[in-house]
């Protein structure tokens, strides 16, 4: 009956004024406003401060500048495998497996549309039809920037508008096509394995997605953009930054067939880092 209440209330609540509310919160850079929050998520949702560039949480000027800090250096080491697929962020695997007739699996029951997930153009789904999918969950307690899993170059980036459901178990298991319903951005890479997207899920008090070169993706229209990249592309390497959760949400990353394969111990609920092999691409015949 509570999980049954969970899922009406999300319907009936207004989910993009509470999101652009908690935004604006998040920004204050007043010190009794900012600092009792910062204290508080530490303490409620376990933070290892250790992990942290900057330790000192008074030093951050507002809650976003917290919720998004670096770590240390060492504190998430690239797998080096030369042909690892990295895991993109910290938190836990939701699913992953294989894009069956079109349909990604997402909880009990429920899968959703590849086509609708990339933004409803049909060229941009083409190259993924057959192919793998991982979701990665990201907990408000995780490091909260997004990495590439391969090094590659960006073609396309799509701001797809939609509702702010949470992205949790339980609302992955009760509601249809959560991540194809919630508002993304969706981006595009040529890899080594071929075509390679990643998908920023937006979700509930999830105040904006920022990605390292477009910065603050939230349109003042919310309706799909679409950027085709040419030869400025920008190119990033393998494991570096791309992206980042103003408040946490999901990373879904998808390749075509025959590419990856992903790493046999993980199953959904498998907790992971960023930085440690997700997978690995299949090696091309000589």
């Amino acid at each position: 009956m509570r999980e049954r209440l969970f899922i009406i209330l999300q319907y009936l609540l207004p989910q993009q004024l509470l999101s652009r509310a908690a935004g604006a919160l998040a920004e204050c850079r007043w010190n009794w406003v900012k600092q009792p929050f910062i204290n508080w998520f530490i303490k409620r949702y376990q933070v290892d401060m250790s992990e942290a560039a900057e330790p000192d949480p008074t030093t951050y000027a507002c809650f976003n500048d917290f919720f998004t800090r670096a770590l240390k250096d060492d504190a998430r080491p690239l797998d080096s495998g030369a042909d690892s697929v990295l895991c993109p962020a910290d938190g836990s695997i939701s699913q992953l497996g294989t894009i069956e007739h079109g349909r990604i699996f997402q909880a009990k029951g429920q899968s959703f549309s590849l086509l609708e997930l990339l933004g409803g153009n049909p060229e941009h789904a083409a190259p993924f039809q057959g192919g793998q999918f991982a979701t990665v969950y990201l907990s408000p307690k995780d490091y909260h920037r997004v990495h590439m899993p391969l090094a590659g170059t960006l073609t396309d980036m799509i701001y797809v508008p939609g509702k702010l459901f949470s992205v949790n178990q339980t609302t992955a298991e009760n509601v249809p096509e959560l991540f194809a319903r919630n508002e993304r951005v969706v981006c595009l890479f040529d890899t080594e394995a071929g075509p390679m997207a990643v998908v920023l899920v937006g979700a509930m008090i999830v105040a904006s997605v920022e990605t390292v070169w477009a910065g603050l993706v939230a349109p003042p229209r919310r309706r799909l953009q679409a950027q085709h990249y040419g030869q400025t592309a920008p190119q990033l390497g393998h494991g570096a930054e791309m992206g980042r959760f103003k408040l946490g949400s999901t990373a879904i990353v998808l390749f075509g067939p025959q590419q990856v394969d992903w790493a046999s111990h993980l199953v959904a609920g498998s907790g992971v880092s960023m930085g440690e092999k997700l997978g690995q691409r299949r090696s091309k015949p000589a």
